[in-house]
């Protein structure tokens, strides 16, 4: 166990922090593009809802081209390609300007990360086994999640002041300093190491299994549907900020405007993520099930989208928002444990393929949806209440059902 953990540690790690410095500029963006598009060459809001949804609807596609180019190149020329494309992209937003080189930028970016992506599932799978496969896989999510806490951050402290193209470039230059870091670290034999889909897997994948079971397809079209109201608050939060508090706030002593508190907030976000997940992930393994939690957290995300858009007094906007980022992260983490118990209905590949698509789907959707409404008056509080509806809609489809015994539901139980 030791050796292998040892193994592992190098070219996990290795990755990890390379899609960490990576996502620098892609989660820049989301702080930073909903008030500088100007500065971007943009003429009109909702080309931002655009740009920040591309990325998500180019990768739909190409998860399944990404997986046949992995079985067939090393996966260390996949992941110097991402590493590259990926700075040249961040670069990019400095040097480009206009609507549509931007959306060739974003497209790009589309391919970088699904290679960096399955690079990275790939790795971990390759150099971990049974016993400590979960464990890398945290590890993994949790050193890249740092990429976006210090792209929104730092690009939400520092576009203010520095403007939007010098940090841009700065981050693509990062970026690229770490290609040598891949040459060089990355282990070059790994061939032998990745699995090859099975036959049985690609059949079930062509079967579209998860059609068969209808708690698959009620998971499937939740994840979907959450998914896309999550994503919500993630493109729109600095907008919101701008649109209620023009003058900043005051966080801590310091008055913040509407970009650096959105970087802060989002920040505080994905410091407590990780942590907040695993705790919830226990909770519902427990003998009340996922059910009561995940409907409870959807119960409180519906609150917190209801009273988020509206211009409270600053503590109770906060409170509000600190209800959206906890609630969101209970929301996410049971959706996923939720749609895992469907899986074991059915083929896992399969499903989760299907489930995975289906989240991507509606990543992109939400901020492409948002903005189209932001340009309208009162454009973010309706789509902040029609979130709010959703939610409440899925937690009465989720509401714990008793057994003839009296029991509720159990983790494992058809949804």
């Amino acid at each position: 166990m030791k050796k292998d953990a040892a193994v592992a540690k190098k070219p996990v790690t290795l990755i990890a922090v390379v899609t960490a410095l990576c996502l620098l500029g892609d989660s820049m963006l989301y702080v930073v593009l909903p008030i500088f598009w100007r500065e971007a060459g943009l003429t009109a809001l909702w080309q931002v809802g655009v740009l920040l949804s591309v990325n998500r609807f180019v990768r739909l596609p190409l998860n399944p081209l990404i997986g046949w180019l992995y079985n067939r190149m090393p996966l260390r020329a996949g992941l110097i390609a991402a590493v590259f494309l990926g700075a040249l992209t961040t670069a990019g937003y400095g040097l480009c300007r206009g609507f549509a080189a931007w959306l060739v930028l974003r497209a790009v970016w589309g391919v970088a990360w699904s290679l960096l992506r399955m690079g990275g599932y790939l790795t971990v799978i390759a150099y971990s086994d049974d016993s400590n496969r979960g464990h890398w896989m945290g590890a993994f999510n949790g050193i890249y999640r740092i990429g976006s806490l210090a792209g929104m951050l730092l690009g939400g402290l520092l576009v203010p002041v520095l403007g939007l193209p010098p940090v841009a470039i700065a981050f693509g230059a990062v970026a690229l300093a770490s290609l040598p870091a891949i040459a060089v670290f990355m282990p070059k034999g790994d061939a032998e190491r990745r699995p090859a889909a099975s036959a049985a897997s690609l059949a079930a994948l062509r079967e579209n299994a998860w059609h068969r079971s209808s708690a698959v397809r009620k998971a499937v079209a939740t994840g979907l549907a959450i998914a896309m109201l999550q994503s919500v608050p993630t493109a729109t939060l600095s907008l919101v900020i701008e649109a209620n508090y023009a003058g900043g706030l005051v966080l801590l002593g310091y008055a913040l405007g509407g970009t650096a508190l959105a970087g802060v907030l989002q920040a505080v976000r994905w410091t407590c993520e990780p942590l907040l997940a695993a705790r919830f992930g226990r909770l519902s393994d427990g003998p009340r099930g996922r059910l009561p939690l995940f409907a409870g957290s959807l119960v409180a995300a519906a609150v917190g989208f209801a009273l988020m858009p509206w211009p409270l007094p600053p503590a109770a906007w906060l409170a509000a928002v600190l209800v959206v980022m906890v609630s969101g992260t209970a929301v996410t983490t049971l959706m996923d444990a939720v749609a895992s118990d469907a899986a074991r209905t059915s083929s896992v590949v399969a499903v989760m393929t299907a489930y995975s698509v289906a989240t991507d789907l509606g990543s992109a959707i939400g901020p492409a949806v948002s903005y189209a409404l932001a340009g309208w008056t009162g454009g973010l509080v309706s789509a902040y209440a029609g979130c709010a509806v959703l939610f409440a809609a899925i937690a009465v489809w989720y509401r714990p059902r008793r057994r003839a015994g009296g029991d509720i539901d159990a983790p494992g139980a058809a949804v």
